[in-house]
């Protein structure tokens, strides 16, 4: 089996939770900085080259070929009949990651916060499938809002400062956001505390 196949409910459950308590607080509770910080993020290319090569690396990792004895191929996945491709991808998603991070300066950070997204769900999706205890399908709506806003962001970019520029100029509109991630969030740790301990 696949370690995100092996992943409990919730241990995943956690960690969503704290993601979504720990960044939507800092939202209200300092709101001129978290305000500054996201209409300055999708050009932020600092954030932008450390997420984007954090998010091809962790890609890396599940496309390493025959080297299963080795911590490396730890998160190895068995690709099918595209597991001849490894050989190459092992190559080019490298390449892939340095031209990225050197040439495609343009929402850079937005690009990667897509890939982050998209690589975030699998084990998200892995961690609730089968299982039924109340409130499972807390992680998989959020995993699939992260996979459908992952492909915008990756694609197009600009959607998210817009939506980040759209969300600011309104107060009401930024608490309601804030406040309902916080929500979601208190919510999964609910659930986790009182129903997923043994999933």
């Amino acid at each position: 089996m696949h370690p995100y196949e092996e992943l409990p409910m919730n241990i995943a459950g956690y960690f969503l939770a704290a993601w979504l308590i720990g960044f939507h607080l800092w939202m209200l509770v300092k709101k001129k900085s978290a305000k500054d910080f996201l209409v300055k993020f999708p050009r932020n290319y600092m954030w932008g080259a450390v997420m984007m090569g954090i998010g091809m690396f962790w890609f890396w990792l599940l496309i390493i070929p025959g080297v299963d004895d080795s911590p490396l191929g730890y998160l190895s996945m068995d690709l099918g009949e595209f597991n001849s491709a490894k050989k190459f991808l092992v190559v080019l998603v490298p390449v892939a990651a340095y031209l990225m991070i050197s040439e495609v300066r343009d929402f850079l950070s937005v690009r990667a916060t897509g890939l982050l997204s998209l690589m975030v769900s699998a084990p998200l999706l892995y961690s609730s499938f089968q299982d039924w205890p109340t409130g499972k399908l807390l992680i998989p709506i959020y995993a699939y809002a992260m996979l459908t806003a992952g492909l915008f962001m990756v694609g197009m970019p600009y959607l998210l400062r817009d939506l980040i520029g759209w969300v600011v100029k309104d107060d009401k509109r930024y608490f309601a956001c804030a406040g309902g991630g916080l929500l979601y969030g208190i919510a999964v740790l609910v659930c986790n505390i009182l129903y997923w301990g043994g999933y």
